[in-house]
């Protein structure tokens, strides 16, 4: 792993493709990932980003924006006017290229510090998302800013199978996930599960149960088909992880699994589907 320190002249991007109808920016503190050799990194769409990886192996290299929260205080106000005045709310994905509680947060705390200007500075509209528990360090930040903009975590959780054949480890558990949800919660934060992308499952209806009783609001199921930017799929059949699907159920790699899965979940909780869902647009039955 290579970590290097750099100097970025935004960290709010203007949302399109994927993310044109869930916000009106992205907000990335770090370029890469440390989590880009476990689990989440074989399917991430990022990895297929040449701009980002600039020939680097996904998972082999982290930058740190050192500057962010500065650059974001800087640009707030501007960017803010540039939603508005399309009559949008300034909403921020926060993050959609990397994971903003990834290892190297705890020495950099770029991501407490980007909450921290946010107390003052806030958006309309955050959407936190994260893999991993290490987010409550950063509970009391987070359960703050629900009371100065509307707030939603998004917990990436992406089935009850703990570990894919042939795949490395995720950053967490399912039952850390599930606990992570369960204690956000508990603070007032509106939790949702996100099940991206969806893997094959063993017992869904339990499995549903489980996340309803862990107090989450919402569950988005989003499929490798679509979810990763092409209508196919076409950037994750090639890497290992539909092969890896394929071993524990061969239904699990076409989008009507998606379906079926998404009308079991409707039993327990509201559920949205795949870009619909990380916008926060729901149904239930």
């Amino acid at each position: 792993m290579t970590i290097s320190e750099i100097q970025c002249r935004s960290i709010l991007t203007r949302a399109g493709g994927y993310l044109h109808d869930v916000c009106s920016h992205s907000l990335n503190p770090y370029v890469g990932c440390g989590f880009g050799r476990s689990a989440c990194g074989v399917g991430c769409y990022v990895r297929h980003n040449a701009w980002l990886t600039k020939g680097r192996d996904w998972g082999a290299f982290v930058e740190v924006k050192t500057n962010a929260p500065e650059v974001y205080v800087q640009t707030y106000e501007a960017e803010q006017r540039w939603a508005h005045r399309r009559d949008q709310p300034f909403s921020i994905f926060f993050s959609s290229s990397t994971e903003p509680w990834q290892p190297v947060e705890k020495q950099y705390r770029i991501t407490r510090r980007l909450l921290e200007v946010m107390r003052t500075h806030p958006p309309d509209e955050l959407i936190l998302q994260t893999h991993t528990p290490a987010m409550l360090d950063d509970l009391d930040w987070v359960a703050a800013l629900t009371r100065q903009c509307r707030l939603r975590v998004h917990v990436s959780i992406e089935g009850d199978t703990e570990r894919l054949p042939g795949l490395p480890p995720p950053p967490a558990t399912v039952q850390a996930r599930i606990e992570l949800l369960r204690q956000l919660s508990s603070a007032g934060i509106f939790a949702v599960a996100c099940l991206s992308p969806l893997y094959p499952m063993q017992n869904p209806a339990a499995f549903f149960e489980q996340l309803a009783g862990a107090g989450a609001s919402a569950v988005v199921i989003d499929h490798f088909i679509l979810g990763d930017g092409t209508r196919e799929g076409s950037r994750t059949w090639k890497t290992d992880l539909p092969r890896s699907m394929e071993a524990v159920d061969t239904a699990s790699t076409r989008l009507e699994y998606r379906d079926r899965i998404a009308a079991i979940a409707q039993t327990y909780l509201p559920v949205g589907i795949s870009a619909a869902g990380f916008a926060g647009h729901y149904s239930s039955q």
